[in-house]
């Protein structure tokens, strides 16, 4: 994110002296992407940030996976992860379940009511959909606010904990990478600044506006990393000497934010536009896009919903978080749930839905997806929750031979 903030105290040159008020000096960190070659900020913390006391390892949740063979198109009910009070004592990092996955990028989903231990994900950064609730998202940059419809960024290695502050379940709906998630490159300038096609811009996005100060000995922290354990992922748990959370001011253009669903302006057209135009992020092999409520093709001859396609490079993952979607009706999917079409298989609209969509104005839907562009494997949420049902739904509901 080229987009340059200044938060809390910082001296007038970097890399120079930056006494504290007892006669010492601020540590300064340099926390950076691609070997000092791209976007990064510097950090001034009151003790040494290197000093640890002691490491063990961490046993992160389930991450094995295993391939959609025979390959089918699925229908998940991610709300059946967590019934009845279950989420009271679950948490947004240790209690998030792996529903698909791959190589380059994890969908988890998780309902959650405790606070979370200091987490970082050492592998990628971390795209979080907040679902419904409320929380604060405690970090080593500040405090970030959120709540439904909030897309969280947090980039990779970056310290934080969250903490569910209502008195319904926290539900997000986390999206990891093994890479960086950024603003589509055709939005922004070749300096990084918002372009005037963008549906979104700079002022949308909500980022720490000062230091948050914490004291304590020997805090841990949970590191989420590569290593031996299912799917090349592996777990440490560090203890610090001092509170990782003493970073008195930074400046830069690494660091996390937010960005909400309802500030994301949709393009339209004369006829059905492509998901492309749907785009908000994206991460090394796959794309992020909404859905958002929106006024629908104006051609007098029109059909609104989807053509049938074949999206032969790519895996689409749909979560269904608000609205009505036109397009599934007759399908079962509704909140909660994700549609799994997987590359070779030509899906669209479910039976009816094309004809019914003709003279409609507008869509009132609310879904995410996620495009990969390697195969997705399901993880054991994932297994968990499949309907069974869903590859049956456009040949009139049976499995037939």
């Amino acid at each position: 994110m080229a987009y340059y903030r200044q938060v809390g105290d910082v001296p007038r040159t970097r890399h120079t002296q930056h006494p504290n008020p007892r006669g010492g000096l601020y540590y300064e960190e340099l926390m950076g992407e691609e070997g000092f070659s791209s976007d990064s900020s510097l950090l001034y913390h009151k003790a040494i940030p290197s000093a640890i006391a002691d490491a063990a390892p961490w046993q992160v949740p389930e991450q094995t996976r295993t391939p959609n063979s025979p390959l089918i198109p699925r229908h998940l009910k991610l709300h059946d992860l967590f019934p009845a009070q279950e989420w009271k004592s679950a948490d947004v990092v240790q209690s998030r379940r792996l529903v698909l996955g791959n190589e380059d990028v994890r969908i988890s989903y998780v309902a959650a009511g405790a606070p979370s231990q200091l987490y970082r994900n050492g592998i990628g950064d971390e795209c979080v959909y907040v679902e419904s609730g409320r929380g604060r998202v405690e970090t080593v940059f500040g405090t970030l606010e959120a709540g439904p419809g909030d897309y969280v960024l947090i980039p990779r290695a970056t310290t934080h904990r969250w903490v569910p502050t209502g008195e319904e379940p926290l539900r997000a709906y986390a999206i990891e990478a093994s890479s960086h998630i950024a603003p589509p490159k055709r939005y922004l300038s070749r300096y990084g600044q918002f372009l005037e096609h963008s549906p979104y811009c700079e002022r949308d996005l909500r980022g720490p506006t000062e230091p948050l100060l914490a004291e304590g000995e020997m805090v841990d922290v949970l590191i989420k990393h590569r290593g031996p354990g299912p799917g090349g992922i592996a777990g440490t748990r560090y203890t610090y000497p001092t509170h990782p959370f003493d970073v008195v001011g930074w400046d830069g253009c690494l660091y996390p934010y937010v960005f909400n669903v309802e500030d994301f302006q949709p393009i339209t057209g004369r006829v059905h536009q492509p998901p492309p135009v749907h785009q908000v992020f994206e991460g090394h092999n796959f794309v992020i896009c909404n859905f958002v409520p929106r006024k629908v093709d104006y051609h007098p001859g029109a059909i609104p919903v989807p053509y049938y396609h074949s999206n032969v490079d790519s895996d689409e993952v749909m979560f269904y978080c608000g609205g009505d979607y036109s397009a599934r009706k007759g399908s079962g999917i509704g909140q909660g749930s994700i549609s799994l079409h997987p590359g070779g298989h030509s899906h669209g609209p479910q039976p009816g839905a094309y004809e019914r969509s003709i003279g409609a104005e507008a869509f009132d839907e609310l879904a995410v997806m996620v495009d990969t562009f390697r195969p997705l494997d399901l993880g054991e949420g994932g297994r968990a929750v499949d309907d069974g049902a869903y590859a049956w739904t456009w040949a009139g509901g049976s499995k037939n031979r």
